[in-house]
């Protein structure tokens, strides 16, 4: 069963909404302990999900991902469950919702996410991407796996990029569907611990959007 957080205090609203946060590549469920307590601290249950062979598709962790959402969807406690996804967490999570959507599904967001590949990735796939298959699968070319990955479509979708990533372009953050887009002043894995992403985490959850003075931070906007 997911290890769900139930000592969320500050919000009654969403005292009974669950976040299941999913961490990236060669990273680590402890990772995301910074972000989920700040969200419990807003009010907010938390699930902290985690995989560790990269040898394999990200679509088995995919696979096993829709499965810990079904089980927070099924679970009394819980009215409303959202994802949030860093990195390649966030394509998991793309790819789960593409599989099967919980009743109770809320919204999704995405931090630093190459929902169009990683430039990165397009280096070093023909070597590294050859033992480590997620790397293959996460390259600009236009037939990788991401690029050929159905966005979910009827929910909410917000995108947290940082300007000073080294993996992952601003512009590859965007996904090719309606979404909701802010960058902020970090480095990839930093936005995990910026109070701020936290903040801006759940005010999309509640609202479906990010603050106009947030969201103008980067050209664009919503798409």
């Amino acid at each position: 069963m997911p290890a769900v957080r139930f000592d969320a205090t500050s919000s009654p609203a969403h005292s009974r909404e669950c976040v299941a946060l999913v961490h990236g590549f060669l990273a680590n469920r402890f990772m995301l302990s910074p972000l989920a307590r700040r969200l419990r601290r807003l009010g907010y249950l938390t699930d902290t999900w985690g995989y560790w062979n990269m040898q394999c598709s990200l679509l088995v962790h995919a696979e096993r991902f829709a499965r810990e959402l079904a089980d927070l969807d099924a679970d009394p406690r819980i009215d409303r469950v959202h994802a949030v996804g860093h990195s390649m967490g966030g394509i998991i999570a793309r790819a789960a919702l593409d599989r099967a959507r919980p009743a109770k599904f809320g919204r999704l967001v995405m931090l630093a996410p190459p929902n169009r590949g990683s430039f990165v990735a397009t280096a070093t796939a023909g070597t590294v991407g050859r033992l480590l298959k997620p790397v293959a699968e996460l390259s600009t070319a236009p037939d990788s796996l991401v690029n050929r990955l159905p966005m979910p479509t009827g929910i909410d979708v917000g995108v947290i990029a940082a300007a000073h990533d080294a993996l992952v372009s601003e512009e590859s953050t965007r996904p090719d569907a309606p979404h909701a887009h802010v960058t902020l002043p970090t480095w990839h894995t930093g936005l995990l611990f910026l109070s701020e992403t936290a903040d801006l985490v759940a005010g999309f959850l509640d609202r479906g959007s990010f603050p106009a003075e947030a969201a103008g931070q980067t050209a664009g906007g919503r798409r």
